[in-house]
């Protein structure tokens, strides 16, 4: 207990002496300690890396066309036209992709020799279902039942059945076949406050048109970043790196351990360029002094409050309830730094 005491006012007192933040904890190496004698050690820990920009412009970066195109629009309403669409019973017929069907599977060479019929509802054409299923139900008309062999596929979930053969004996025991609503004034209406189709499409553009301008306004801010990084090397502490993954990951309780290592393994190159980003933000707001203000922040507020039509400090409230109002603050931060940096 003493030597551990002793070992921590010692760091504590080199750290206040060399003017160093560490960003880890301290990792004590080569302790040695023998009566009558000095007690020496090592001890190692991450700091923040000290960042100097050579250049931070002169780069060239392409902003992607942000474009919204009818056909755009056409694929949206056509969404909307699906997800608001009923299921019809369909007395006869053979079954085609996008109907949904009831069905009762049956194994016929299970070791017991008395398995039971089970149901199954899904969607054909949507991946419910083993492909040679699927293939199988496309032949059944309502009602009919027939015994098929099944092989199921290399990417099946179960490792153990992979490649491995079955009979089965499946019955279409019910179809629906899905009716679409007519795209006319009326369906826009029943979507929410629209006045007619046009405004319903007018409002998908825009809200395309803002997705798209995100993406691309998205792609120039990371060619920027990476420009600058580029010019400017720099090494991230391992700790950094290591956080980061975590953050994506999660503390990996129940996974696999060696899966979840494989996974770090292959995200890591991707988290050393993430940790660079956000530094090469920070450092530039630093030297910049482009940090956002708390006039700035209550603006921001105000400006949610009035779009939400909400009070001001009702909305504060909610925001500093649910902790963001520090993440509001890096939102106007890192919009200030790309503002400079373009």
């Amino acid at each position: 207990e003493m030597v551990d005491r002793v070992v921590g006012d010692a760091y504590r007192e080199a750290l206040k002496a060399s003017d160093l933040s560490p960003i880890s904890e301290g990792e004590v190496e080569e302790l040695e300690y023998q009566p009558d004698a000095d007690l020496t050690f090592k001890i190692s820990f991450d700091v923040n890396p000290e960042i100097e920009f050579a250049r931070v412009g002169g780069f060239a970066v392409e902003r992607p066309a942000a474009t919204v195109g009818d056909e755009d629009v056409d694929r949206v309403l056509e969404r909307l036209r699906d997800q608001n669409g009923t299921w019809a019973p369909a007395e006869d017929g053979r079954p085609t992709a996008g109907d949904l069907v009831s069905v009762s599977v049956t194994r016929l060479d299970s070791d017991d020799g008395d398995e039971e019929p089970r149901p199954y509802d899904l969607i054909l054409g949507e991946g419910d279902a083993i492909p040679d299923v699927e293939s199988a139900i496309y032949t059944l008309d309502v009602g009919e039942k027939g015994e098929f062999d099944v092989t199921f596929p290399d990417d099946f979930p179960t490792e153990e059945r992979r490649g491995q053969s079955e009979k089965l004996e499946i019955q279409l025991r019910e179809r629906k076949t899905r009716e679409l609503p007519e795209l006319d004034d009326a369906f826009a209406r029943s979507l929410g406050d629209f006045e007619d189709l046009d405004t319903l499409r007018g409002r998908i553009r825009e809200d395309l048109e803002k997705e798209a301008g995100d993406q691309s306004e998205g792609a120039v801010r990371g060619q920027l970043l990476n420009a600058i990084i580029e010019a400017n090397p720099f090494e991230v502490p391992g700790s950094m790196v290591d956080r980061y993954l975590d953050s994506i990951l999660g503390d990996g309780q129940g996974a696999d351990p060696e899966r979840l290592a494989e996974a770090r393994e292959q995200l890591r190159g991707e988290a050393v360029r993430s940790v660079q980003r956000i530094l090469v933000i920070e450092r530039v707001a630093e030297q910049q002094e482009l940090q956002s203000t708390d006039d700035e922040i209550d603006a921001r507020v105000e400006e949610i409050a009035e779009k939400n039509d909400s009070n001001p400090a009702e909305v504060y409230a909610r925001l500093q309830k649910a902790g963001r109002i520090d993440q509001l603050g890096r939102e106007i931060t890192e919009q200030k730094v790309f503002d400079y940096l373009k």
